[in-house]
């Protein structure tokens, strides 16, 4: 049956044509619609959206009591299949031990340890308590395998709860693959890439990732990153890049050039790299990721500049074992308005919208839309960064 919801203080549709104008507030760039209401169709899709007091008729009633709707969170960058813990490591970070990306080699020993079944729950545990804090799409990446059997593993219990899936058997190299590791190159851009796509358009990943940093020994240096990238693209991979974590690197320019739809992190940029990211604009998106800023004690991305000068930023957790085990979206919104500059506005924008055109998806709350609502226990997308650390947000389950 159809659905109306009403008793909407504050809506967010993402769609500027809707907004009020009151740019100062971010309405403009949000698109907010106050004293709203939507329609909601019997197959879940948007039907309906505007002031209250034109609201059509509905099979069904629902009063959301004065709270604020928003596009449900879009965690484009997360790394959910693995088992272990390393709270350890951690604590050493907190106390000036630097981050190089060893640890994963920890999570990788632990995830090729855990049963399929344990996997399983592990990975549903966690996409619930990203629900319950109002994310409702998720990417998820495999990379703590680093066999053709654990990557094809872990990817496909990712596709169990979600279709976007990344293959990043380039997270790192395997301890096993240490002194040889042209050869691990070759196994990720051979036999694991043909399994991962054996299936042409049902293949078991939509896009590939690589570790793409040179201040690691573990990760990837430009030339293999190249490689890898191009071996994904001819099999018809949509491509990411974790880039520019670690130190100035190579992964941001070579996102932009081979038309990446994202490269993540971009924590040390300088003129040129952000020079890329503007051009690049409307095919790659700079994914910034504060909680791991915040996890490892590093500098935060400087948002604010990216957005002056015209670069699509997007928001994600980065939810994983090591640098940041947050799987919280408005963490991530309170830390992107109080450490890098960017405005509420921008920050839920960047976590709905933006975030979404990196996975090929529209965010926006408009007719024919799958119905991907959040609901906030306030009257104003305002207080997910106003009030840092209280749960007042969650997916709404219709």
């Amino acid at each position: 049956m159809s659905l109306l919801l009403t008793g909407i203080a504050e809506l967010t549709t993402n769609d500027p044509a809707r907004g009020d104008g009151h740019a100062d507030r971010g309405d403009a760039l949000l698109g907010v619609v106050r004293d709203a209401a939507l329609v909601v169709s019997a197959d879940g899709l948007v039907e309906w959206v505007g002031p209250a007091d034109e609201a059509p008729d509905a099979d069904t009633r629902r009063d959301l009591g004065g709270r604020a709707v928003i596009p449900g969170f879009v965690d484009s960058h997360t790394h959910l299949v693995f088992a272990g813990d390393r709270s350890a490591e951690f604590a050493a970070r907190m106390t000036g031990t630097p981050y190089d990306g060893g640890g994963i080699a920890v999570s990788v020993a632990a995830t090729r340890a855990a049963s399929d079944d344990e996997l399983r729950a592990l990975v549903a545990a966690r996409v619930a308590e990203m629900r319950a804090q109002g994310t409702t799409t998720v990417e998820i990446k495999s990379g703590y395998g680093l066999t053709l059997d654990d990557e094809l593993r872990s990817l496909r219990i990712a596709r169990e709860v979600t279709s976007h899936t990344t293959f990043l058997g380039a997270h790192v190299v395997p301890p096993e693959y240490a002194s040889d590791r042209a050869a691990y190159v070759d196994l990720v851009t051979g036999p694991m890439l043909d399994a991962v796509t054996a299936d042409g358009p049902t293949s078991l990943a939509e896009s590939i990732d690589v570790f793409c940093e040179p201040h690691s020994a573990h990760a990837f240096d430009g030339d293999e990153a190249r490689t890898i990238l191009e071996a994904g693209r001819a099999a018809g991979l949509a491509l990411r890049v974790h880039g520019n974590q670690l130190g100035p690197g190579p992964g941001v320019r070579l996102a932009c050039e081979l038309g990446a739809r994202s490269v993540d992190h971009c924590t040390f940029l300088d003129d040129a790299d952000v020079e890329a990211l503007a051009a690049a604009r409307g095919t790659t998106v700079a994914t910034l990721l504060p909680g791991v800023e915040f996890s490892t004690r590093s500098p935060y991305p400087d948002g604010r500049a990216l957005i002056d000068a015209g670069v699509d930023v997007a928001l994600a957790s980065d939810c994983n074992p090591g640098t940041c085990y947050s799987s919280s979206i408005p963490f991530a919104i309170a830390l992107a308005v109080r450490e890098m500059g960017m405005t509420p506005a921008e920050a839920l924008h960047a976590a709905t919208a933006v975030s979404a055109r990196s996975l090929g998806l529209d965010r926006r709350i408009a007719p024919g839309q799958p119905a991907e609502l959040a609901v906030i226990d306030a009257p104003s997308h305002l207080h997910l960064a106003y009030r840092a650390g209280v749960p007042i947000v969650r997916a709404l389950d219709l």
